[in-house]
């Protein structure tokens, strides 16, 4: 859709290159381990990287700020039109519910939004728009060049459509909602539903909620 996710031609590079990095979890031999049952297809993948940003209110957040956590991060903006919106509306609202049915582990985890139009989503509109999501949800900003190594470690691809200098213009990126655990590796993709398919959408939040529960420990 424009200006929620990539094209197919980038999408269709991307994908492959999150199925190799997931392969990289093997055994000494080369061949899966016994114990792979028990871990997320992006188990040994090579994605995320310490980092400083800014949060939204204004102060300096690192990765490891969350060491021992789980982080659920979504790469996304505050202007975008569609998917962005709805992808954290279900993630969110899923959350939401894993909080009243097992608090002590969702307090274990941190929600994030990475936003990927750092020259609009100032602090302060990254902390209204979080908040109408989540009060747990927090969002991150930062320069042109510290969000582009940051997309860079986390496997995401993104681009500006529209005339240089313009004000009002789409972000087109790729749609990687991902899970970390408390030593900030990877453990799989958040199972979104494409907003294209409104019949599929309807079981996103359970199919979520299920996810929480399944690898949130």
């Amino acid at each position: 859709m424009a200006g929620g996710t990539m094209n197919k031609a980038s999408l269709a590079l991307v994908l492959p290159l999150l199925a190799l990095l997931a392969a990289c979890n093997m055994g000494a031999d080369g061949n899966a381990s016994s114990g792979d049952s028990a871990l997320g297809e992006l188990a040994g993948a090579r994605i995320g990287a310490p980092f400083t940003l800014t949060g939204q209110d204004g102060q300096p957040v690192r990765w490891d700020d969350y060491k021992g956590k789980y982080r659920l991060v979504y790469f996304g903006y505050t202007y975008c039109p569609d998917v962005c919106p709805v992808d954290l509306q279900r993630i969110m609202q899923a959350f939401a519910r894993f909080e009243k049915a097992a608090p002590d582990r969702a307090a274990k985890v941190q929600p994030m939004l990475i936003s990927v139009d750092p020259k609009r989503d100032t602090p302060a509109v990254l902390k209204t728009y979080v908040a109408a999501f989540h009060p747990r949800l927090i969002g991150l900003t930062g320069t042109p060049e510290q969000i582009a190594r940051v997309a860079k470690d986390f496997v995401v691809l993104y681009n500006i459509e529209g005339k240089p200098g313009a004000s009002d213009y789409l972000v087109s990126h790729s749609r990687t909602p991902y899970l970390f655990d408390g030593d900030g590796k990877p453990v799989a993709l958040v199972p979104v539903d494409d907003p294209g398919t409104p019949d599929v959408d309807e079981g996103a939040p359970d199919k979520i909620l299920a996810f929480l529960e399944k690898w949130v420990r």
